[in-house]
């Protein structure tokens, strides 16, 4: 046998070489099919308040826990964390259902997070080392303020946010933290709709002023951090 063939244990060049491309292939494979069984199936259509009063509302324990089961699931594979928390404050009142709806897509971006990281980030950083590197060059200014800066911002997929952060070096914790600190603004702002509360337009003008304001802040202190870093 030649030494460059390739081996059942895996140690052979050819196979080495050719496995984190395998992997990462069938990594987004699933996903996608996960996310198309999601949406072909209606599960997604059917996360409404219909179901919130069959199966959440007046069932304790059990009530909460599947809104959280359920919300981080579906944020795990893209359903927007405005509906969760929309969903959440219609369930269980602006207060808590602001705490499950943060909870919720926050478990989600855990299970995101560390998809990508386990399954995907071979192949990434094998194909995109140097953008990999810049990425992580970027988030090392502060891991934490920076996933609060992004979460802020009113742009952006947070499913495809958590999956390119599982393919860097990002500490877990403080990419998780951040995240959920991060998204409490916005989050609230739907409990309050989904609870019924009426939110004037002076009132969302003046959320969106202050996550700009604060985005802003976070964005011009963690520059301030780089400049220092490199001098």
């Amino acid at each position: 046998m030649s030494d460059n063939a390739p081996v059942a244990d895996g140690s052979g060049n050819g196979e080495t070489k050719i496995w984190p491309y395998i992997k990462g292939i069938l990594t987004i494979g699933i996903l996608v099919a996960v996310g198309y069984g999601v949406k072909a199936s209606g599960l997604a259509d059917n996360f409404d308040q219909a179901w919130i009063d069959a199966e959440i509302k007046g069932r304790g324990l059990w009530g909460y826990g599947l809104f959280f089961i359920v919300g981080a699931l579906f944020t795990a594979v893209g359903l927007p964390r405005q509906i969760v928390s929309f969903m959440a404050g219609y369930a269980f009142g602006v207060a808590l259902g602001t705490i499950i709806g943060v909870l919720a897509t926050a478990g989600g971006c855990i299970l995101s997070f560390y998809y990508a990281r386990l399954f995907g980030r071979e192949m990434v950083i094998n194909r995109w080392p140097n953008a990999i590197k810049k990425v992580d060059n970027f988030l090392a200014a502060g891991p934490f303020l920076m996933a609060v800066f992004i979460r802020l911002l009113p742009v952006g997929s947070n499913v495809l946010t958590n999956l390119a952060a599982g393919v860097t070096q990002v500490n877990a914790f403080s990419f998780i933290s951040g995240s959920a600190l991060g998204y409490i603004p916005q989050m609230l702002v739907f409990a309050l709709v989904g609870k019924g509360v009426k939110v004037d337009t002076e009132f969302r003008i003046v959320i969106s002023v202050a996550l700009f304001v604060v985005s802003g802040v976070i964005g011009a202190y963690l520059y301030r951090r780089v400049r220092r870093g490199k001098v």
